[in-house]
C-alpha cells in the first residue's frame, strides 16, 4: 500500500470533483428541499462511468476497485453532492452480485450497475432487529418453483427509486445464528410495499419502511447459496462501511473549506478572525482528525481490493468511526466559525450537522464497531 495514490486515482478524483462543481451544493440542496431526486448528476455520472469503476470490465465497468468508488464518492460528497445511494447499490449490491450472483444474474444486473441506469436498494434492518441481524424474521419460503417472501424492514434508503430491493432474509428452516438468503425484489412486484419516514434530515434520499406480504419471486431471485452465511452479506458490508467513511470524508472536506474560506476574508477586530488561534487552532485539529480518518479508509479500501476481507473488515469499522467522528468535528467547527451565519440557509453549513450526526449510527452504530473492536481487535469477551 503507497500513501500516494496512483496517477490513475488522482486523474478520477479531478475529473469527478469537476462533475459535482457542475452541480454542486446548490443543486442538491434544491432538490432535498422540493423533494425531488438528483437525476441528472446521477445519469450523467453513469453516462461518464463514474458508477460503475468498480464493475469488471466484462459487464462494461472500470474495472477497478471498491477504492476508485471511494474516491468517486468522497469527491461527490466534497462538491456538496452527497449521494446516498451510491453507497447502496454501485457498493453493497453491485458488489454482492458480482462475487455471489449467477452468470445470469451478472449479466442482467452488472452493466446496468455499471452505466448507472439502474438503482438498487438493500434491505437488511428490521423494527425489532435493530443493530442484531441474527433477529431478523424476514422469512423465504418454496413454493412450487419459487419462493414466498414474507417480512417487513425498516430505514431503508431510496426505495422510491430503486428498480430493485436486494433483501436479506432467512429461510424458513433456518434456526439459531443467521445464515443470509439474499433475494433480488422488483420494487414493482405484487405483495411489495413501502411507506416513507419521515426525517429531520436535508437529503435528496427518502428513508421506507418495506412490506413483504407473500411476495412471489422465482428460484433464480436467489443470489448465491440458499445458506450462503455471513461471506457473501459481509462482501457488501465492508464496502458500505468503506463508503460510508469516503462520504463522511467528503463532508468534513466541505465543511472545513467553508469554514477557512469564511475565516481568512471575515473582518471583526481588525483582522480576519482567521488570524485568531482560538478558531485556528480547533480548524487545525479538525483537518488532522479528518486526515487521519481519511488515511484509515483508504487502508480498509486497500485491504479490501487485495481481497483481505478479515483485514478489511476491522479497518473499514475503524474508518467508518473514525471518519464519523473527524466529519462531526469538521461541521461543528465549521458552524462555530460562521457564527449566527452558520445556522442560516445562505452559508450551507447547519444543513451538513443532520446529515453527519447520522453517521454515528448507520450503517452501523459507533457502539457496535466498538464491541467489534473490543471483540476481535483486543480480544475481550463479548458483550452482547
Amino acid at each position: 500500500m503507497s500513501f500516494i495514490e496512483s496517477e490513475e486515482r488522482r486523474a478520477l478524483r479531478a475529473a469527478v470533483a469537476g462533475l459535482g462543481a457542475k452541480y454542486g451544493p446548490d443543486y442538491y440542496v434544491a432538490k432535498a428541499k422540493s423533494g425531488q431526486k438528483t437525476d441528472e448528476l446521477w445519469a450523467e455520472a453513469g453516462r461518464l462511468g463514474y458508477l460503475g469503476v468498480n464493475v469488471p470490465e466484462e459487464y462494461g465497468g472500470g474495472g477497478g476497485g471498491i477504492g476508485d468508488l471511494a474516491a468517486v464518492c468522497e469527491e461527490l460528497a466534497a462538491a456538496g453532492c452527497p449521494l446516498l445511494l451510491m453507497v447502496v447499490s454501485p457498493a453493497i449490491c453491485a458488489t454482492i452480485i458480482a462475487r455471489s450472483g449467477t452468470p445470469e444474474q451478472r449479466e442482467r444486473w452488472l452493466p446496468r450497475f455499471a452505466d448507472g441506469s439502474v438503482k438498487m436498494a438493500f434491505a437488511i434492518t428490521e423494527p425489532d432487529a435493530g443493530s442484531n441481524s441474527h433477529r431478523i424474521t424476514t422469512t423465504a419460503r418454496r413454493d412450487g418453483d419459487g419462493w414466498l417472501l414474507t417480512g417487513q424492514k425498516t430505514f431503508i434508503s431510496g426505495v422510491d427509486e430503486a428498480d430493485a430491493v436486494l433483501v436479506v432474509s432467512r429461510t424458513e428452516d433456518q434456526k439459531g445464528n443467521l445464515r443470509p438468503s439474499l433475494f433480488i425484489v422488483p420494487t414493482e412486484v405484487p405483495g411489495f410495499t413501502w411507506t416513507p419516514i419521515e426525517m429531520e434530515i436535508v437529503s435528496p434520499e427518502k428513508q421506507f419502511v418495506c412490506h413483504l406480504d407473500e411476495v412471489r419471486l422465482p428460484y433464480d431471485a436467489l443470489v448465491g447459496d440458499e445458506d450462503g452465511g455471513l461471506l457473501q452479506l459481509f462482501a457488501g458490508l465492508n464496502p458500505e462501511r468503506i463508503m460510508a467513511a469516503a462520504m463522511g470524508a467528503g463532508i468534513g472536506r466541505l465543511a472545513l473549506g467553508k469554514a477557512t474560506a469564511y475565516a481568512r476574508d471575515r473582518q471583526v477586530f481588525r483582522t480576519p478572525i482567521g488570524a485568531h488561534q482560538g478558531l485556528a487552532h480547533p480548524l487545525a485539529a479538525a483537518k488532522i482528525e479528518l486526515e487521519l480518518a481519511r488515511l484509515m479508509g483508504q487502508k480498509a479500501a486497500w485491504l479490501y481490493d487485495a481481497g483481505d476481507d478479515t483485514g478489511a473488515g476491522e479497518a473499514a469499522n475503524m474508518a467508518k468511526y473514525a471518519t464519523a467522528e473527524a466529519a462531526i468535528h469538521c461541521v461543528d467547527q465549521a458552524i462555530q466559525t460562521h457564527g449566527g451565519n452558520g445556522l442560516t440557509t445562505e452559508y450551507g453549513v447547519g444543513m451538513l450537522a443532520g446529515v453527519v450526526r447520522l453517521m454515528r449510527i448507520a450503517p452501523v452504530s459507533r457502539e457496535m464497531i466498538l464491541n467489534y473492536v473490543a471483540q476481535h481487535s483486543l480480544g475481550l469477551p463479548k458483550s452482547y
